[in-house]
């Protein structure tokens, strides 16, 4: 896929990552800090598996503890069409229910994902990876409010959509469900766009073996596995053996070349559907004749994405916001 491959020569890549943290969402900003082969512009935190009020909050205190004075910015607090669907059944009421971090000093007003978002890219030397690691929301009103963003992205490597099943409803992936309005404007942007979907993200797996191998990784390895464990509950009660860290994918797609095997295809976003509505529609043999748009991930090496979680976590130590 060559997603970061081709800017390895410029050092480490640059990145935002937009997000909604969210148990994996925490995790995948850990893979991105203790990487180090990221450069970490700015964070933006969007409305889905909490309200953003508590998404951005969790950013905040997630990039305290890693020591990260980067731009944060808070977005809309619905999508662009109708009202939010949040995923309180997984993450809880606060979105990171039960994770030990103490609350950072946060403005009283604060930045706006639009301006972090929009500066950070037109400021850039380089065009910038962006990483959307929940709804599209914030990409998709940069992108129809400001389109020059659009000549300083190198790629949007989105963790959403499915090939196959949902898991919010048995079309819908939850991300693309949350504002599929805004997923459709990504697609339909022209931009480069890597899919990292169900597909693929139900085998990132984490086994129950491994997060307590976590644990002896100083207090970014504890926290780890602490997120784990909370996170976990909700796919036991799925028949899940571990639990899939899918932000933490789309992250490391970003860095690893080959870590995820893609496949040129056409993507659609279903409406109007009222069974559907929030599906990917994933044209892998071209049917329809219709321009390819996506590369949409189909396998991950997934014992490749456990070596570089443990790595990472593992460089970070007894990061804290001291």
């Amino acid at each position: 896929m060559g997603d970061g491959k081709a800017m390895q020569g410029t050092g480490r890549i640059p990145v935002v990552i937009d997000c909604d943290p969210g148990y994996d969402d925490a995790i995948a900003l850990m893979l991105a800090a203790g990487c180090g082969q990221l450069e970490i512009l700015a964070v933006t935190a969007v409305a889905g598996n909490g309200p953003v009020d508590s998404t951005y909050r969790n950013a905040a205190r997630v990039l305290r503890f890693l020591g990260m004075d980067v731009p944060l910015g808070k977005g809309r607090a619905k999508p662009l069409l109708g009202y939010l669907v949040t995923s309180g059944a997984v993450h809880g009421k606060s979105a990171m229910d039960g994770v030990a971090l103490p609350d950072p000093a946060l403005p009283e007003v604060p930045p706006a994902a639009f301006d972090v978002l929009t500066k950070t890219l037109l400021d850039s030397p380089r065009k910038v990876l962006l990483v959307p690691t929940g709804p599209l929301t914030n990409v998709a009103v940069a992108l129809l409010a400001r389109p020059e963003i659009a000549d300083k992205i190198e790629r949007i490597i989105w963790m959403g959509g499915a090939i196959g099943k949902g898991n919010i409803t048995p079309s819908a992936e939850f991300n693309a469900y949350v504002d599929p309005e805004a997923a459709r404007v990504v697609f339909d942007s022209g931009l480069p766009v890597t899919m990292v979907g169900l597909d693929v993200t139900h085998k990132a797996l984490i086994y129950p073996e491994q997060v307590e191998d976590l644990r002896g990784l100083g207090k970014a390895g504890e926290l780890a596995a602490e997120i784990l464990d909370r996170y976990s509950a909700a796919y036991k009660r799925r028949g899940f053996a571990g639990v899939p860290i899918h932000d933490a994918a789309a992250v490391a797609a970003a860095f690893e070349p080959g870590i995820i095997k893609t496949q040129r295809a056409r993507v659609d976003v279903e409406l109007s559907g009222e069974h559907t509505r929030g599906r990917t529609v994933v044209d892998l043999s071209v049917t329809t004749g219709r321009e390819p748009n996506c590369d949409v991930a189909v396998d991950i090496d997934r014992e490749r994405f456990v070596e570089l979680l443990f790595s990472a976590i593992g460089n970070l130590g007894d990061s804290d916001e001291e």
